[in-house]
This record gives C-alpha cells, sequence and structure tokens, in this order.
C-alpha cells in the first residue's frame, strides 16, 4: 500500500513538473498581451503592403516596412519569430490569440468602413476654387487639386466679420491615418500682429480631434492677419483615405470625441504638441 501511495506521489511530481515546463513562458517570448498588440501591426501592415504592391516592390522594401513594426514596439525580428514558433506550437492558445486579434481588426475595418462612408456622403468641394479665406467643413487629401494640404489666409476685414469673439480656435477632426504608418503630418496657425507673429503648431500622429487656439488681442496688439494650414508629406500615397471633418476657425465647443493633450504634456520638451514662438517684426520684414 506504501508502495502505491508512493508510486502515484511520484507519478503527479513528474506530471507537474511536465505541465509546468510546458506551459513556462520563456524570458525571450513575448506574453500575449504583447504578442497580440504585435501580430495586430504585422497584419495591418502586410495588408498595406499587399494593396500598395508598386510601393514595396522588392524584399528589402517590404522588410524594412515589418521592421519599422517590431522598432515600434521595441522588439527585435528573433524576439518575433522566437515567440511566434513558441505560439505555434502551443496550437489551442495560438489559435485564440489569432481570433481575438482577427475580431479587432474586423471591429476597426468596420468602424473605419462607416466613419469614411458618413464622409463620403458629404458634398466634397475644391477649396482652391474658392478665396483665400474660404476654409472647407470637410476635406480630402484623394483630391486631385488637394496638392499637398488645405490652406487658408484672413486679413483683418475678414477677421472681424468671421470671427467675432476675442478668443477663438482653428479646430479640425482627422479619419483614416493608420496607427502603423507615421508620415509627416502637421497642422501650422500663423496669428500676425502689428509687430508680433505668433506661430500654434501641432504635430497629427493619430485619428482624433485638434484644436490649435488663438486670440484676437495680445498685450498692446491686435491681429491683423491669419494663415493656416494642415500639410501631409505622403510620398508613398499609401496613406491616400486621410481626411479632414469638423474643420472650423472660430468659438465652439469641441466636439465629444475630441481628445485634449495634458497640460504637462503639452508643455513637455519631449513631445511638443504645441510650439509658441514670438517674434518681433520690422515694417520691412514679411513672411
Amino acid at each position: 500500500m506504501k508502495f502505491k501511495l508512493a508510486s502515484y506521489f511520484f507519478f503527479f511530481i513528474v506530471m507537474g513538473v511536465l505541465i509546468s515546463s510546458c506551459q513556462n513562458r520563456p524570458k525571450e517570448v513575448l506574453n500575449r498581451k504583447q504578442m497580440e498588440r504585435v501580430l495586430y501591426d504585422v497584419y495591418v501592415a502586410e495588408a498595406t503592403i499587399e494593396n500598395d504592391y508598386q510601393h514595396f516592390n522588392t524584399p528589402e522594401k517590404k522588410e524594412a516596412y515589418i521592421n519599422e513594426v517590431f522598432k515600434e514596439h521595441r522588439i527585435t525580428q528573433a524576439q518575433w519569430d522566437t515567440s511566434l514558433s513558441w505560439y505555434s506550437d502551443r496550437i489551442d492558445l495560438y489559435l485564440k490569440m489569432n481570433d481575438s486579434v482577427r475580431a479587432r481588426l474586423q471591429r476597426a475595418r468596420s468602424n473605419v468602413d462607416a466613419q469614411l462612408s458618413q464622409q463620403n456622403a458629404l458634398q466634397w468641394t475644391d477649396p482652391f476654387l474658392n478665396s483665400p479665406s474660404y476654409i472647407p467643413r470637410t476635406f480630402a487629401f484623394c483630391m486631385p487639386s488637394a496638392r499637398s494640404g488645405l490652406r487658408f489666409r484672413l486679413d483683418s476685414i475678414e477677421i472681424n466679420e468671421k470671427i467675432p469673439d476675442d478668443h477663438f480656435s482653428f479646430t479640425f477632426s482627422v479619419i483614416g491615418l493608420p496607427s502603423s504608418y507615421h508620415p509627416r503630418f502637421s497642422s501650422l496657425l500663423t496669428l500676425q500682429y502689428a509687430d508680433t507673429t505668433l506661430y500654434q503648431w501641432v504635430n497629427i500622429t493619430e485619428n482624433r480631434t485638434y484644436s490649435l487656439p488663438a486670440s484676437k488681442f495680445i498685450e498692446n496688439d491686435t491681429l491683423s492677419q491669419i494663415w493656416g494650414f494642415v500639410h501631409l508629406q505622403d510620398t508613398t500615397r499609401v496613406v491616400s483615405q486621410i481626411k479632414l471633418y469638423d474643420i472650423f476657425l472660430g468659438s465652439k465647443p469641441l466636439p465629444q470625441a475630441s481628445v485634449e493633450m495634458p497640460e504637462a504634456e503639452a508643455n513637455s520638451s519631449e513631445s511638443p504638441v504645441l510650439t509658441k514662438k514670438r517674434i518681433k517684426m520690422a515694417d520691412s520684414d514679411s513672411l
């Protein structure tokens, strides 16, 4: 009887060690949450490569693009290969993880398709057929006349006519910007006073609402001209679906979906979301 009890005890110990050795994840293997995040971005990158085969026409370009995903997640190709191999050997876990990622991709695609359909239903107007002060409610970068972005200019008369309040902002929302691709995308609002020029600048990195604040009056000075633009440098045409909507210059509350930057982050030197400069200008100077 004692021999049988000892045998059973030894058996359970051995099975416990075997199960533990199968489930214990080596430190060089990404955990499940990390793996799902990377797998999601890899799927997005592969879809981008497949849909833009004219740009990604060599193995080197494709590899470099995938490596950007690894760089963003702070992992190496070796870590990815090791992790993929480890999860592939545990097929049940891998299938659950893969199903979770694909469900997230489907939700994201459905959401973007719905928003794009809503925006496409609007009347797109070519802003370059209008006066320099014209600001459209929507703007599509895929329009033939879009060039590299949206631009506008207001003089003192137009400022008084179109902006009745002393404090106002230039506000717009972005849609269609892929999370795994980061083109040079920014907005600048230039405010010219009698002897001072202020620059309000923001770098556009995600799909959300952006707002650049401004004032018609500063100390002993009055606003005389406004220049503004939203510039996209996209030589690859990968992000041709990017659009702007709810574009507005004036005084109104931000939409409910807007994301305001915390004050500490806005003032951070490492992430200058809003940069303001003041310079003195002589009468002979010009921008």
